[in-house]
């Protein structure tokens, strides 16, 4: 549990996003804290990848305001930008890797675009970042293609951990996972989290991450973030939605009632 006063490294203040004519997030207020992992959650299609990509600048925000480490993004040169972008790392759904790079030209794109390294110290820095998630060097020639899809995952989290990141963004991250697989990666969130110092924005879907991992969870219906809190809050609200998915016949609390 955090305590009062920590840090806010990511926020968010009446910001409104969406595509085209609609408006899939309006006054949206939110603020993450340094070293937490925050889970995003909201029924499918409310806007939770379109809020974390307005956050990352990938798609333009049509009122509000975002700050990060106390800058906001919107109001930097590209120079000063290009440095706030380095201290953050993404993992989009599906892992989102280069198909016609290898393993270990995925991992070092980042390094590539950002860093003026020599090949030799590359090449270490992406078998050092494959190894902290849990792959190792006979990775590095591999083509997704070629990998499964926990593997996939875990290439994607190197590729987002490639620079040091102090917050790095999940969008996802164990979708398409078995329930093994989805629980190892959560272990793996964790762990770095821990190890690292990192601080986590987390879009999921996932109830069983949600338990596991997450410090707060932000809650996002009727196009804003309707509520925030640790999992006790959630397990607690009389909110309609927020009881049918945390309190509903596929939950915890569900599961545990069916069996009684």
């Amino acid at each position: 549990m955090l305590a009062p006063g920590s840090e806010i490294v990511i926020g968010v203040r009446d910001l409104s996003s969406g595509f085209g004519d609609a408006t899939v997030l309006e006054g949206v207020t939110l603020d993450v804290y340094r070293g937490e992992i925050l889970g995003c959650v909201g029924a499918s299609g409310i806007g939770k990848s379109v809020l974390l990509r307005t956050i990352v600048g990938l798609l333009p925000r049509r009122a509000g305001k975002i700050t990060v480490f106390g800058e906001d993004p919107a109001r930097l040169g590209a120079r000063a930008r290009r440095a706030l972008e380095r201290r953050w790392g993404v993992l989009f759904q599906q892992g989102a890797l280069f198909s016609s790079l290898t393993v270990r030209q995925n991992v070092q794109f980042p390094m590539r675009e950002h860093l003026s390294l020599s090949r030799r110290l590359m090449d270490e820095v992406a078998v050092a970042k494959l190894e902290m998630v849990g792959l190792d060097a006979s990775v590095c020639d591999k083509l997704p293609s070629e990998l499964s899809g926990g593997m996939i995952k875990r290439v994607a989290l190197a590729r987002a951990l490639a620079l040091d990141p102090e917050i790095v963004f999940l969008d996802e991250p164990t979708s398409g996972l078995d329930p093994i697989g989805a629980a190892e990666f959560d272990s793996l969130i964790k762990t770095l989290q821990q190890t690292l110092g990192l601080t986590v924005f987390m879009v999921t879907h996932d109830l069983d991450s949600l338990h596991a991992v997450c410090d707060r969870i932000a809650v996002l219906a009727d196009r804003r973030v309707i509520t925030v809190g640790p999992m006790a809050a959630m397990l607690a609200s009389d909110h309609p939605w927020i009881r049918s998915y945390f309190r509903g016949v596929r939950s915890r609390v569900g599961h545990a009632a069916a069996a009684v």
